[in-house]
């Protein structure tokens, strides 16, 4: 959700947080400026960030707030040397200029003792009404009015600049640059740090992961992705050209110095040896959905009656079940991520059957956060944060302790099959209800 903050910076308001939930607006408390100001330079998820000076459900009570906020804390900002300017923000409601002009000339009583500058003010400062969520019934009164100076705004615009659809190499099931952005902001990807996908893709997480200044790695079993070989996923492209490639887009975005590697490489049988090597794993595993869940396998793994490959034969692909994906995952990272690195990834639930205990756990990984995007009205896809706490010492030690607790992902392709269940029954009951009509 794209919030508006509004921080307190030691102040004294009382937060009974109806501004939470649905809100446009969120109050929070932060211990200074320059934190508030670091904040910003990373999120998409807020939109600007003001330090709150009154508030109030009617002009009346915002004023009366207003008046009790302390003047040694306007006072930086209202000395005749400085220059300012005072916006109207509205959420779900437009004003006309005579009303805006109305609300800006009630606040007259504020000590301003500076010059109005429109164009390069040192200070702004904004009134933010909330009109609610619902364009269909508007209120005649906000349901919230805030003043506040403004503070820093976020990064929204990388939304749009690292869009899918301006990038050079894309997939079927290329990331989406926002969701990309806030799971390399979980995984507190900093300079030099790093960043390893094991399931890379067309590599739409190193490029965010990148942009932070960290370096970038990644495998795929999938030769063609890797190579950028094949049909294209561009509408009005046939195949695709000898150009696209996960370098290609780093490229594009001047991060090419970021680049370490992209091989093709088994997630189930990774070639590493012991030892910690990465900051942070951020990953987005197949579902079986758009992209199937494979690994290779060996000649004792093929089926009977099958005949035998020859010694020079690559072993054959086989079904990847999302129960042994998320226990070889969870190992891999508790076993190469430094002390304090984090491992992001999405986990896929059925919704009529998800508990908290169906997250996979590790001895060595602390769960951090575990956040919802719905995917659809019975399926869901969970972003799982979690924190490398303890050192990795043997695999066979945690392999009988994690058995257990893989048991709801058990099943070949279970999520894929009540995935398209959910949406053939939803096929029929829209076709019976047609049927019915008819008659």
């Amino acid at each position: 959700e794209i919030k508006s903050l509004l921080s307190l910076f030691g102040g004294q308001f009382t937060n009974n947080q109806e501004t939470y939930g649905k809100s446009p607006f969120w109050i929070l408390t932060i211990p200074s400026e320059e934190i508030a100001r670091n904040l910003m330079k990373r999120t998409v998820c807020a939109k600007s960030i003001f330090e709150l000076w009154g508030h109030g459900k009617s002009p009346e009570e915002l004023y009366s707030s207003l008046r009790n906020y302390p003047v040694e804390k306007m006072v930086p900002f209202l000395h005749s040397d400085s220059t300012y300017k005072i916006k109207i923000h509205t959420f779900n409601k437009t004003l006309t200029q005579e009303e805006k002009v109305k609300r800006i000339d009630a606040l007259e009583f504020l000590p301003f003792e500076g010059k109005v500058n429109l164009k390069k003010p040192q200070h702004i400062f904004s009134v933010l009404e909330d009109y609610g969520l619902d364009p269909n019934c508007i209120p005649e009164n906000p349901h919230n009015i805030y003043f506040g100076r403004w503070i820093a705004d976020g990064q929204r615009e990388l939304i749009e600049s690292y869009s899918v659809k301006k990038r050079h190499y894309i997939g079927n099931t290329s990331m989406d640059a926002g969701l990309s952005f806030i799971m390399a902001n979980h995984g507190k990807v900093k300079k030099n740090d790093i960043v390893f996908d094991p399931f890379v893709g067309t590599g739409g997480l190193l490029i965010a992961s990148a942009h932070f200044g960290a370096y970038v790695y990644g495998t795929d079993i999938d030769y063609n992705t890797v190579h950028g070989l094949g049909k294209a996923s561009r509408k009005n492209q046939k195949w695709r050209g000898p150009d696209e490639n996960i370098r290609a887009n780093l490229r594009q975005y001047g991060l090419e110095k970021y680049y370490l590697d992209v091989l093709v490489s088994d997630a189930s049988k990774p070639s590493w040896k012991k030892g910690t090597y990465f900051d942070a794993i951020i990953t987005d595993p197949p579902y079986g959905i758009r992209e199937s869940t494979r690994r290779t396998g060996s000649q004792k793994e093929i089926q009977k009656g099958i005949e035998k490959c020859p010694e020079s034969h690559v072993p054959v692909s086989l079904n990847y079940h999302l129960s042994d994906m998320f226990f070889d995952l969870l190992n891999f990272a508790a076993e190469t991520l430094t002390l304090g690195g984090r491992l992001v990834y999405w986990l896929p639930v059925y919704t009529p059957e998800y508990t908290e205990e169906m997250v996979p756990w590790h001895p060595c990984l602390k769960l951090i956060s575990n956040c919802e995007q719905k995917l659809s009205s019975h399926t869901a896809r969970r972003l799982i944060t979690m924190e490398k706490v303890k050192n990795f010492e043997n695999q066979d030690q945690y392999s009988h302790l994690l058995s257990d607790q893989f048991l709801p992902f058990q099943g070949h392709n279970s999520f894929r099959e009540k995935y398209f269940s959910g949406i053939t029954k939803r096929i029929a009951k829209e076709e019976k209800s047609s049927q019915e009509g008819k008659t």
